[in-house]
């Protein structure tokens, strides 16, 4: 079969538009210009951790958003199968998922600000979606204020318009999450070998300092301290970045990247934004071969 007859994957309805914004190259300049300033606004500590998710074992901004579209959502759908009622239910909703968009707004920047300066779709696809939920959000504190005069019809067709756009910035979400890999744990597909596996020569492994081997197509952070040898992922389980041009301290290994710390003698998660530790290896040498198998999670 010659590549003209291969058959062609049919595009999505809306995949042509993704496409079109992932190709945007006028948004780079504010895309460039809103990451910069969050990362230098939130560039670590307790507040970081919060909106990473670290406390909770995972992306807190997939969480969030089921309250803002759950609650918008269902105040658009009481206007449309109970137009009679007398709309103190559909105020209420719209209050909430304006109260909760501030929180998960700010959690999805902070996902977002550690992607974008690596990858040029990302930058773009997740400004769009940004915008997108901005412009929801906006229709629907529109809508609540119609209500609140008593022009419950138009409030109705504002929050209508506002489910509409805040779909496509929902789709983008997704696309962003599911297809571009933001926010999921970098290691999960790739946890590393279970069987004894040559991982570098013990004679020229260097002492106190991090050495990166690719072991049956798993990076792997090698750490000699005087007769042990540590090995953990070397891919951050945060963003994708590469352990061993972090910073040693003690039996830590901070990620150069953004900050998150593991403790190099099990994988164990010491500090976010990360929110998920590192699958961990035993080690042995024998003869004069360093020798690793991945450690089973308690």
């Amino acid at each position: 079969m010659t590549g003209s007859d291969a058959p062609r994957r049919q595009l999505t309805p809306l995949e042509p538009l993704v496409r079109a914004v992932e190709s945007a190259e006028f948004l780079d300049p504010a895309a460039e210009w809103v990451g910069k300033n969050v990362r230098g606004l939130i560039s670590g500590g307790a507040l970081k951790d919060a909106l990473s998710g670290t406390w909770l074992g995972h992306a807190l901004h997939p969480m969030l958003t089921d309250v803002v579209i759950g609650a918008f959502t269902g105040a658009s759908l009481l206007d449309l199968l109970a137009p009679d009622a007398d709309g103190v239910a559909s105020e209420r909703l719209i209050a909430l998922g304006l109260v909760a968009y501030a929180p998960t707004a700010a959690a999805g920047i902070n996902d977002w600000a550690d992607s974008e300066a690596v990858d040029d779709t990302v930058r773009r696809a997740g400004l769009v979606h940004a915008a997108c939920n901005g412009v929801g959000a906006t229709l629907y504190a529109a809508s609540l204020s119609a209500r609140r005069r008593g022009a419950r019809g138009r409030g109705a067709v504002l929050g209508l318009a506002g489910m509409a756009v805040m779909s496509a910035g929902g789709y983008l979400g997704g696309h962003l999450s599911l297809s571009k890999g933001v926010g999921p744990n970098q290691t999960v597909f790739d946890p590393g070998p279970t069987d004894w596996t040559p991982a570098a020569d013990a004679t020229v492994l260097p002492d106190g300092r991090p050495t990166r081997v690719v072991v049956d197509d798993t990076p792997v952070l090698l750490v000699r301290d005087g007769e042990l040898i540590f090995a953990i992922h070397d891919r951050c389980s945060h963003r994708g970045c590469s352990l061993s041009e972090g910073e040693l301290k003690g039996s830590e290994i901070v990620c150069g990247c953004h900050g998150s710390r593991f403790d190099l003698r099990n994988g164990a998660l010491l500090g976010g934004p990360a929110t998920s530790a590192q699958p961990a290896f035993q080690v042995r040498v024998e003869n004069g071969v360093v020798q690793v198998r991945r450690l089973q999670p308690a």
